[in-house]
C-alpha cells in the first residue's frame, strides 16, 4: 500500500512538472548579427559561403523577405530594444565611446518585457546603446552582460589611437582590454550555451548580438582561411557554427518546442554590394536596411515557409510581448506591431502596410507602402549623414520605385504614378508628425 501511494505521488509530481513545462511561456533566443547583408547566407541565396546550420534552420522555420532594420548600428539596436523608430527615442546612427547619451533608462526594453513574466535575461555580445554606467544593459532589464559595449573597431587597435582600449565587460566591470577578437564568436557562443543550460528549467530570454561580421573581421583557427569567399566568408561560417551549437543545445535539452529563435542583422554589409539590392550599410536603399531574418519555433511556426509581408526589428518587442503573455507599455506609443499572426500563417493579412526609413541623422528620407517605395526628397547623394550638405545642388524631386517589379531601385516611376506619390507623401507626413509630437529624449550621462 505504501508503495502504491508513493507511486501515485511520483506520477502526480511528474504530471504537474509536465503540465507546468507545457504551460510556461516560450523561451526567446534572439541572434543579432552586425553588418550582415541580405544574401550573405545560404537561405537567402549565397552559394559561396557554407551555412549548413542556417540552411537547416530555415527549413525548420520561416524566412522573412521584407524584414527591415536601419542603415547603421545604434539606431537599429534602439529600434529592436524598444519597438520604436530610432527617431522616436532620439538615438542617432552610431554612438561612440565618448558619447554622452544613451538609451533613456525610462525606455521599456525587450528584457524588461521579459522580466514581467519572471524570465532570466542576459545579453552576450555588442550592446551599443550607451557606455556610461546608467545606460548599460544591466540597468535596462538584463540580469547579466558579457561582451563589448560598442563596435569592435572602437578600441585603440587597429587604427584609432585616440580611443581607449576596447573593453570586454562582465556585467558592469571591464575584465579584459583589447581582447583577442578571433575568439569573440566562440566565447560568446560558449557563454550563451552556459546560460541556456543554467536556465533550462525556467523561461529565459537570451539576446546574442554578435560583434562579427563588423570590421575588423576575425575568426578562430578552425575557420580562418577555410571559406571560398575569403575572410568575410570565414566569419560568416563561424557565425553559422555558432547557430548550430545553440540549436543543438536546445534540442539536447528538449527545448525546441518551447523556444522561439530569431536570427537577423542590424544593417546591410559594409563596403560590399548587397545583391539583389542597391546600396549597402549607411544607405536607405534596400541593400542598407533589408535584412535576412529567420524565425523558428518548432510546432508553432510552419516549417520551411516564407513570409513576404513588411516586418522589421521594431516589431520584435510587441510580438514577443504577445507571445509570452506580458503587458505592453501603456504610457507611450510604439511603432512596431504584433506579427504573431504571420508566424502562424505567412499569408495572413499584412500587419502594417507602411515602413519609414530614417537616416543616421534621424531625418525621414523614404517610406514604403505595399509595393511602393518613395524617396521623399529625391535620392540621397551620400552614404552617411555627415555628407548631407552635398545635397544642396541635388535634385530633390520625389523618386518612386515599385519594389515588386524593380527590387534594385533602378527605374523612377514617379511621373507615371502621381497619385501614388501624393498618397505616400501624405502617409509619411502624418506618421512623421505624430513621431515628432510624441518623441522621447535620449538619456544624458550625469556630469
Amino acid at each position: 500500500m505504501r508503495f502504491l501511494l508513493l507511486l501515485i505521488g511520483c506520477l502526480a509530481v511528474s504530471l504537474n512538472c509536465t503540465a507546468s513545462a507545457a504551460d510556461r511561456p516560450p523561451n526567446v533566443v534572439l541572434i543579432f548579427i552586425d553588418d550582415m547583408g541580405y544574401a550573405d547566407i545560404g537561405p537567402f541565396g549565397n552559394t559561396e559561403v557554407k551555412t549548413p546550420h542556417l540552411d537547416k534552420f530555415a527549413t525548420q522555420g520561416m524566412k522573412f523577405t521584407s524584414f527591415y532594420a536601419t542603415p547603421v548600428c545604434s539606431m537599429s539596436r534602439a529600434c529592436l530594444m524598444t519597438g520604436c523608430y530610432n527617431a522616436r527615442v532620439s538615438i542617432p546612427g552610431v554612438l561612440f565611446p565618448e558619447s554622452k547619451i544613451g538609451l533613456h533608462p525610462d525606455e521599456v526594453t525587450l528584457a524588461e518585457i521579459a522580466k514581467q513574466k519572471g524570465y532570466a535575461t542576459t545579453i552576450i555580445g555588442k550592446w551599443h546603446l550607451g557606455f556610461q554606467p546608467e545606460f548599460l544593459p544591466t540597468r535596462q532589464g538584463f540580469d547579466s552582460y558579457f561582451g563589448i559595449p560598442y563596435s569592435n573597431d572602437m578600441g585603440t587597435k587597429p587604427a584609432r589611437p585616440n580611443f581607449p582600449p576596447l573593453p570586454l565587460m562582465r556585467n558592469e566591470e571591464t575584465i579584459e582590454k583589447e581582447p583577442d577578437q578571433s575568439q569573440l564568436t566562440r566565447r560568446y557562443t560558449e557563454e550563451a550555451i552556459k546560460f541556456i543550460r543554467a536556465n533550462h528549467d525556467k523561461p529565459f530570454f537570451l539576446y546574442l548580438p554578435h560583434s562579427m561580421i563588423h570590421f575588423p573581421l576575425a575568426a578562430s583557427a578552425d575557420f580562418k582561411g577555410k571559406s571560398k569567399a575569403g575572410f568575410i566568408g570565414d566569419t560568416i561560417e563561424e557565425i553559422d557554427w555558432s547557430v548550430g551549437e545553440i540549436t543543438k543545445t536546445l534540442a539536447e535539452l528538449k527545448l525546441d518546442e518551447n523556444t522561439l529563435v530569431i536570427f537577423t542583422s542590424d544593417n546591410g554589409p559594409a563596403g560590399r554590394a548587397a545583391p539583389p539590392f542597391r546600396g549597402n550599410k549607411g544607405t536607405v536603399f534596400e541593400g542598407g536596411v533589408r535584412e535576412p531574418c529567420i524565425m523558428r519555433w518548432t510546432g508553432k511556426i510552419p516549417a520551411g515557409t516564407t513570409c513576404n509581408r513588411i516586418a522589421g526589428n521594431i516589431d520584435v518587442l510587441p510580438t514577443m510581448t504577445k507571445l509570452i503573455g506580458a503587458e505592453p507599455p501603456k504610457d507611450r506609443q510604439l511603432d512596431g506591431r504584433d506579427i504573431s499572426s504571420l508566424l502562424l500563417d505567412p499569408q495572413a493579412p499584412a500587419v502594417r502596410e507602411s515602413h519609414l526609413y530614417f537616416n543616421a541623422a534621424m531625418n525621414l528620407v523614404a517610406i514604403r507602402n505595399g509595393d511602393w517605395k518613395l524617396f521623399l526628397n529625391g535620392l540621397p547623394v551620400a552614404a552617411n549623414a555627415k555628407q548631407e550638405a552635398k545635397k544642396k545642388n541635388a535634385d530633390t524631386t520625389p523618386v518612386l520605385f515599385n519594389l515588386t517589379n524593380d527590387i534594385a531601385e533602378k527605374t523612377n516611376v514617379a511621373e507615371a504614378n502621381p497619385e501614388v506619390v501624393k498618397r505616400l507623401q501624405e502617409i509619411a507626413e502624418k506618421m512623421h508628425a505624430e513621431i515628432q509630437t510624441n518623441k522621447r529624449p535620449a538619456g544624458k550621462a550625469k556630469e
